[in-house]
């Protein structure tokens, strides 16, 4: 069950085709990763699945319903471009928000009152958004975007401007949410909290997704048979019969194994011989190395 469907949606301006042809589905209760360069198509289409936008062609679903002017509340949504209006007061912003999703003002104060408790900021109630340094204005837009306890959060860049600290805490309620059965796109340029965060991602250059799936999925799509061993002891000089050396120290080597060549079998043959294995590990490639190559190859074809 997916909770959104994009099918073969397109947008544009002017002469700019921003969207082009797009299809993915968010699988319901995942944390899935939205990817790409700058001025790939992300933003165009986070504005469309919040229906602050149109698409031209094509049809979105929101939890199997063809999106409408009601999802909005739905939604909860963190641009990278914070939103505050800076001379409020941070209670009177968040009454204001909750209501705007549609919470009755006793449903929004108790659910700010949650949030101020958890985050065990109760007396910023009558600060000023502009009295606040940038990661606790952090802070106060991501109890916006989830204030309404949205079905699908839409989070982009949520760490931006964050220490570890409180970047920590983001993550640790992130994941409550996502635990509690909330969907999450994730949007970052940071390919590393991607494979710490996401299941699911889809990678989109140029208007076009070229690349979607899950993580473990497509890592092991792009593996090129390399493997790591730490060893003690003197390895055999037929080695170089089924793997090419990749790298060597003293105690470790990396080995691409040649085509149709079974790791199990490597190992098998070198404890025989009798190398003691201290690790015997496949390097996997990251997300980063697979984005930067998909990437290039897709710009090379123009």
């Amino acid at each position: 069950m997916n909770i959104l469907q994009l099918e073969n949606v397109q947008k544009a301006y002017e002469k700019h085709i921003a969207v082009n042809d797009v299809s993915f589905n968010v699988p319901k209760g995942s944390i899935f990763g939205l990817l790409g360069p700058n001025g790939a198509g992300k933003t165009s289409l986070i504005r469309i699945i919040t229906t602050i936008t149109r698409a031209d062609v094509g049809q979105v679903y929101l939890d199997g319903e063809k999106l409408n002017s009601r999802h909005p509340e739905q939604i909860g949504y963190m641009p990278e471009e914070r939103g505050l209006y800076k001379k409020m007061k941070v209670g009177d912003h968040l009454m204001y928000l909750a209501q705007l999703k549609g919470l009755s003002k006793i449903k929004a104060k108790e659910e700010i009152t949650y949030w101020f408790k958890k985050f065990d900021i109760e007396d910023w109630w009558d600060k000023k958004v502009e009295e606040l340094s940038k990661g606790m204005q952090q802070k106060i837009q991501f109890i916006a975007t989830v204030i309404h306890r949205p079905k699908l959060l839409i989070l982009d860049e949520p760490f931006s401007g964050l220490d570890p600290i409180n970047t920590n805490l983001i993550k640790d309620e992130i994941d409550e949410l996502h635990q509690n059965g909330t969907s999450i796109i994730f949007s970052t340029h940071r390919m590393e909290q991607v494979e710490e965060i996401c299941e699911h991602i889809v990678l989109i250059n140029q208007g076009k997704n070229i690349l979607e799936g899950k993580v473990k999925d497509i890592k092991n799509q792009y593996k090129k048979n390399l493997f790591q061993i730490d060893f003690e002891g003197n390895l055999p000089n037929d080695i170089h019969s089924f793997a090419t050396v990749k790298d060597q120290k003293k105690n470790a080597i990396v080995l691409q194994l040649q085509e149709g060549q079974d790791s199990n079998k490597i190992l098998r043959h070198l404890l025989d011989k009798g190398i003691i294995i201290h690790a015997f590990n496949e390097i996997l490639p990251s997300l980063n190395e697979i984005f930067i190559r998909q990437v290039e190859e897709q710009n090379n074809q123009i």
